[in-house]
């Protein structure tokens, strides 16, 4: 122990020009809702304190129309979860709190089919602009996992992406809201997808996935999330797998370091080892994952909360790798690679000494978020501890001077039921059904964005300029109009059955 708590004091010391990095990015997996015993993790367990950007996932796409639309309605509109979610601000009026869309799940191929598309990007974030104005929120964030790869081959994603990026900043930078995005990290797959310059100008952080590099699908024990690369791996094709060479990568390729949000993994990976005997890095494995965690029920994968409750329960060995200043522990052929207190610590002043702009977690929900091991928050608690007085949830990068928060009367009106709902530790029963369900807009009367001015106008061909605009022919219906490439392009939108849209306060009301 003494070896290694030298080892990284040693390395931290080594990072000699300090740049603080300012904001702290949680992304949340609003599905531990549904998760039971230690693992079930509400809106009242965020620690608002200790995030200055929180990001509730995740909302899908629907491909028949672009819009944006709750997966589970059941948690997203009926329990309130988004409501819960705008709530957190009232403990820390500082918090910016943003709306993810996408995810590994959602794929690649409706993404793709929606950003070549002048006029279906356009409803996408107008659709995307609707539902942060309803909700009172302060961005949206971008999860395309990837662009031109997966279950999409368009080479011309890596450009349409930048078109909507653009489209996005365009209409969201005058009303003082953020657009962030999580991208693919290795420079093989950042040639492929993204235009660095581009999304540095565009975004107002760029969170980098650094995690993943390795797990049960390959043929020896590497690390899930390592620091630096290791020598064992030089020649091959995963020689720049580590957190270090994909910053440099991204910075090396035109992104603005105060644009970067450096990603940890607030969870493991395991595998099953051939041989219990050879448990050091890089030794053979049966490309299995481990068991499954109780609470995340994914095999070769484990929480953080989980893998604090196995090792409270004993039999793991704990081991430091010196090399990629990362930690690893084994229980007979079961190899663990992980993050903890020690090696986030070092990413952390990792990050400040490069002047990257934020940290970020992937995700809250599987931190040791009740104090298993005697201390609640521990990871966050390191994070902000090794930060110090230089945490912000000031954006680095927002010009405005201005802000929209227009939470609807409806939605402030049932805060305390819903707000009641979310915190409660009684198990989800309508859990199987939920998941499968969609909503296309926001349900709450609300605020949709105040119109440019109150005329009316026939349909989406008659736009004119930007803005929002009441139909002449049908009260239900309004418009938002955007300029895309030269020519305004109109998108059709609906208020909920019983409402209607009033062009004059740019909101749907009761008739």
């Amino acid at each position: 122990m003494g070896k290694r708590l030298l080892c990284v004091t040693l390395a931290i010391m080594s990072l000699v020009q300090y740049v603080s990095a300012t904001s702290v990015i949680c992304y949340h997996g609003t599905w531990s809702y549904y998760r039971t015993g230690n693992g079930k993790f509400v809106f009242s367990n965020v620690p608002t304190d200790l995030c200055t950007h929180y990001i509730y996932t995740f909302m899908g796409l629907d491909s028949s129309t672009s819009e944006v639309v709750s997966l589970d309605s059941w948690l997203d509109i009926d329990l309130g979860g988004i409501t819960a979610a705008a709530n957190l601000k009232v403990t820390n009026p500082d918090l910016k709190v943003l709306l993810a869309v996408g995810g590994w799940n959602a794929g690649s191929a409706e993404f793709s089919v929606m950003a070549a598309d002048a006029t279906k990007r356009a409803t996408f974030i107008a659709s995307a602009l609707s539902w942060v104005q309803t909700y009172g929120l302060d961005g949206f964030d971008l999860d395309w996992e990837y662009p031109a790869r997966r279950d999409s081959t368009n080479s011309a994603d890596k450009e349409n992406l930048s078109l909507l990026v653009q489209e996005f900043y365009e209409v969201f930078n005058p009303l003082g809201l953020l657009i962030t995005a999580a991208v693919s990290v290795t420079p093989s797959s950042v040639d492929i997808s993204y235009d660095v310059p581009v999304l540095s100008q565009y975004l107002d952080f760029i969170n980098l996935m650094l995690y993943d590099f390795h797990g049960s699908w390959d043929t020896e024990a590497y690390h899930n999330a390592p620091l630096y690369s290791t020598s064992k791996l030089i020649g091959t094709e995963y020689a720049d797998y580590s957190v270090n060479a994909c910053v440099h990568g991204w910075i090396e390729r035109g992104a603005s370091p105060a644009k970067l949000a450096l990603g940890v993994p607030f969870y493991g990976r395991t595998t099953v080892l051939s041989s219990s005997s050879n448990t050091a890095p890089g030794s053979a494995s049966t490309s299995t994952g481990g068991a499954a965690g109780p609470y995340t029920a994914t095999s070769g994968f484990l929480g953080y909360n989980e893998i604090v409750e196995k090792f409270n329960a004993g039999g793991w060995t704990t081991a430091w790798d010196d090399e990629q200043q990362v930690p690893y522990a084994y229980s007979g052929t079961t190899w663990l690679s992980y993050d903890d207190e020690d090696s986030i610590a070092l990413k952390v002043e990792y990050a400040k000494s490069l002047g990257l702009g934020a940290i970020m977690i992937w995700s809250i929900e599987t931190e040791d978020f009740l104090g298993l091991n005697g201390t609640q928050y521990p990871l966050l608690t390191t994070i902000q501890n090794t930060l110090g007085s230089s945490i912000s949830s000031s954006s680095t990068t927002s010009t405005s001077t201005s802000t929209t928060s227009t939470t609807a009367a409806s939605t402030t009106a049932s805060t305390t039921s819903t707000t009641a709902a979310m915190t409660s530790t009684a198990a989800a029963s309508s859990a199987t059904t939920a998941s499968t369900t969609t909503t296309s807009t926001p349900t709450a009367s609300s605020s949709v964005g105040s119109s440019s001015t109150s005329t009316l106008i026939a349909d989406a061909n008659s736009c004119t300029s930007t803005g929002y605009f009441g139909s002449s022919a049908n009260s239900n219906i309004y418009f938002y109009c955007q300029l895309v490439n030269g020519a305004y392009v109109g998108v059709t939108m609906s208020c909920v059955t019983s409402l209607v849209y009033d062009s004059d306060l740019g909101v749907c009301v009761y008739p």
